[in-house]
């Protein structure tokens, strides 16, 4: 029966056309008020010297312009890049950079001879902090520029371009823009080679079809886009991603490392006198993205020689499809920070599948220059090892975690010592999060290498502190000999304060972040033995026309027990005795737990500075709407069942006690709810408007709708469309949109790259509303990608937003 399902809806599917009559066009904007949001200035972040005693604040930009966005993009093995400057398409900057001491008054300086129009992309502090090393994004280029701290100037340190497209993250080594020697006398980056010749051109007429073959492989992968498709990709990709690693030293001079290739990670070992290298190999996959590809993990001396191969690890198609499935060969490769040029990495033992049994799934190894004789053990896991942190050769942190039962460990190893047996500081199911005991804190040595900060034998942790009263973060000291942990400080109301950096251990000096619901985030140095509390920043409040906006932290229970909670948002002035019920908008994210303890737990502060959201539905308070944003959407498992088993059901119980909590409160009005979300939550959206009469309306961003397009699982889900096609029938909302009354706004980006929501999600969805006689409205944007970036892009779905809950939600 359920094999017969699927060709009859299949076929309903195929039979639409992406065909519709378009409305109207051209940018529109929402009301002033929502504007302002829109413009407001974003928040500063801080970067902190490795001596703690300056911040380098940085500053984005409030929002690019759609002629941003417009810049020449290209799309190869999961890469979206400019090919005019090799920098990331739509790039993530900032526009401003100060300095401000610690132990001064909040009077930041302002750095001398910054590029005209600041656009950096990078900023990495030398070991010393004397220096700051900065990309800037022209449109031509990606220069390195030099800050001397002390004289608070900015200089162009070096004329040849920076290749900087790879962009930053994780993979057998990790990929970073730069790197600073441990002498601070020279950084090291990924220059565009020397000559250069034009990018090979595609010939108009085919040379022949292109194939691809499989024989009896398995080779599962979930929907990846901006792949590689035919030779002329792999020609531009070879192309564009050549490049030379360089040294600039502080004068400007250059040394050329080793040849050009396709580097995507390096790093300098602490000994300087090292280079970790992955570089890929032929050929290239059409299936996977650059990630996956095949590569080899090389060791070079500081002048770019070869001297060690640690590995070459084979194209990466053929993995499961679970979450801990993994490559075989050595994955997670760095240097140890302690020592001056030892290698450690994680290998599977259990061929990388989880499905296997195996009483180990990983071991942690480590080698030491000049890399003779074999490789050291130093850990066997049970589960998949995440990270590792070296304090000294007495102590190491591994962490090690396993999806399927949400278990976490932790464990000390002492790396100089392996004759002794691993101790576990803890293990405990990390969806808990009232039961977290915060992370390790780290410091940079005098080689710039990040390492375990060790205070007299103990750990010092900073935590989120999540709670049944909200977060409250907090500082802890952790002993190694007992396991007795001392609590040294926690935020407490009506602040809301975060842990940043131990400035100082002995005197006991913290860098935290502070803010309330009436004062922006600001940072200040709070000594742990008197409490005493001193600002280095002050931020005035972006919007003091906004200070009436009342925001509470709520809990309510659904019908089955489960402790729900969101953040309730009510109209400036606004009085519920006296104005009455209002028309309400439920904002969530469905997330799936295993536990329904974990999944009733609090993520969230009342004291958060009261930031109205416009990517969220807080702005709609600005339209007199009550908000319950991010409300609160678990998704339970139980012994023998999936979370997914009973998706429909247990978002229906969600949102019904959502409404429940405001009608009770007397602000919601349940004759007038709308529901909405983006991504996951758009795909929540649609789903309880099918199955539910609950809502009048929903919103739905960049969703995905019907999950035969992503068959080898979706979000949390491991089991494929062919393991259980009732299941992926009965989530899907397109197969039973049929079934949906209410009116539903749909928004997407017309180049989203994220895995699973293609813009023929919406596409599909909308032309099978019309279909069959329902009210939808379809906005395509051009340009933007999942989130999306652009000021009119923006402004134009706040318009849609408002414009389409005046007319479905606001009237009686």
């Amino acid at each position: 029966m359920r094999l017969r399902l699927f060709p009859i809806f299949l076929a309903l599917f195929c039979s639409f056309q992406v065909s519709a009559t378009p409305v109207d066009t051209g940018y529109r904007e929402p009301p002033p008020e929502v504007i302002a949001l829109v413009d407001m200035a974003p928040p500063v972040t801080a970067s902190v010297s490795p001596d703690g005693a300056t911040l380098l604040l940085l500053a984005p930009p409030a929002l690019p312009s759609l002629a941003d966005l417009a810049a020449p993009e290209l799309r190869l093995a999961g890469l979206r890049f400019n090919p005019d400057n090799h920098a990331p398409a739509q790039p993530r900057y900032f526009s401003s950079l100060r300095l401000q001491s610690v132990a001064g008054e909040p009077n930041p300086v302002i750095i001398d001879n910054l590029p005209d129009t600041p656009r950096v992309l990078a900023a990495a502090w030398s070991p010393d902090g004397q220096h700051i090393a900065f990309l800037q994004i022209e449109q031509e280029r990606v220069e390195l520029w030099h800050v001397d701290v002390a004289e608070a100037t900015a200089r162009r340190w070096s004329e040849h371009p920076v290749h900087a497209a790879w962009g930053q993250g994780w993979g057998s080594v990790a990929r970073s823009y730069m790197e600073w020697s441990p002498d601070s006398d020279s950084v090291i980056v990924r220059a565009l080679p020397p000559k250069r010749t034009t990018p090979p051109a595609r010939d108009p007429v085919p040379t022949g079809p292109v194939v691809t073959e499989t024989r009896g492989r398995s080779a599962p992968t979930r929907t990846f886009q901006d792949l590689l498709s035919d030779r002329h990709d792999e020609l531009l990709f070879e192309h564009h991603f050549t490049t030379q690693l360089l040294r600039i030293d502080l004068d400007g001079n250059t040394q050329p490392l080793g040849q050009p290739d396709l580097i995507p990670g390096f790093s300098v070992a602490p000994d300087g006198e090292h280079i970790l290298v992955m570089r890929l190999t032929p050929p290239w996959s059409y299936a996977v993205p650059f990630s996956r590809f095949a590569h080899a993990l090389e060791v070079w001396t500081a002048d770019g020689e070869l001297t060690h191969r640690l590995a070459d690890n084979p194209v990466a198609d053929n993995l499961p499809i679970a979450f801990d499935a993994v490559i075989e060969g050595p994955r997670s490769v760095g240097w140890r920070g302690d020592a001056d040029a030892m290698l450690v990495w994680v290998q599977a033992v259990d061929g990388g599948d989880p499905a296997n049994e195996a009483d180990y799934r990983d071991h942690v190894y480590q080698h030491s220059a000049p890399f003779a004789g074999q490789p050291e053990r130093v850990l066997r896991s049970p589960y998949r090892v995440r990270w590792m942190a070296a304090g000294d050769g007495e102590t190491a942190l591994v962490w090690q975690r396993w999806w399927a039962t949400r278990m976490e460990r932790v464990s000390r190893i002492a790396p100089d010592h392996l004759d002794r047996a691993p101790e576990i500081l803890w293990e405990r199911r990390y969806e808990d999060r009232y039961a977290d005991p915060g992370t390790p804190t780290t410091f940079r040595d005098a080689r710039g290498q990040s390492r375990l900060l060790i205070d007299d034998g103990a750990l010092i942790l900073f935590g989120q502190g999540a709670s049944p009263e909200g977060n409250r973060p907090f500082v802890d000291r952790l002993s190694l000999a007992d396991g007795s942990s001392e609590r040294l400080w926690q935020s407490e109301s009506p602040y809301y304060e975060q842990p940043v950096s131990l400035l100082d251990p002995e005197l006991g000096q913290l860098l935290t972040r502070r803010e309330s619901q009436d004062q922006p985030p600001d940072f200040f140095v709070r000594s742990l033995d008197d409490g005493t509390l001193r600002a280095v920043t002050r931020t005035e409040h972006p919007l003091p026309d906004m200070l009436g906006v009342h925001r509470e932290l709520i809990t309510f229970e659904r019908e089955d027990g489960v402790m729900l909670s969101a953040t309730l948002l009510l109209p400036a002035d606004y009085d519920s005795e006296r104005d009455g019920p209002l028309p309400t908008v439920v904002w969530a994210y469905p997330r799936e737990f295993l536990s329904a303890d974990a999944a009733g737990q609090l993520a969230d502060s009342p004291y958060r500075f009261n930031r109205l959201s416009y990517w969220n539905a807080q702005f709609l308070v600005t339209q007199g709407y009550a908000v319950l944003n991010n409300a609160t959407m678990p998704v339970v498992g139980s012994e023998g069942v999936e979370p997914n088993d009973r998706f429909v059901e247990q978002l229906t119980m969600n949102a019904e006690a959502a409404i429940s909590a405001g009608v009770e409160r007397g602000v919601t009005d349940p004759e007038r709810v709308a529901i909405g979300g983006h991504s996951y939550g758009a795909f929540m959206t649609a789903s309880l408007l099918a199955h539910t009469d609950l809502f009048r309306t929903g919103i739905a961003r960049s969703g995905a709708y019907n999950r035969t397009l992503t068959p080898f699982g979706f979000q949390s889900e491991q089991r494929t469309l062919w393991d259980d096609p009732e299941l992926y029938f009965a989530v899907s909302p397109f197969f039973h949109i049929h079934r949906m009354s209410a009116p539903l706004l749909l928004i997407h980006g017309m180049e989203d790259n994220n895995s699973g929501t293609f813009p023929m999600q919406s596409e599909r969805l909308y032309q099978a509303i019309r279909g069959l006689g329902g009210t939808a409205r379809l906005v395509m944007l051009p340009l933007e990608s999942h989130g999306y970036r652009a000021r009119e892009s923006v402004l134009h779905m706040l318009y849609e937003t408002v414009e389409w809950l005046n007319e479905h939600l606001a009237g009686d």
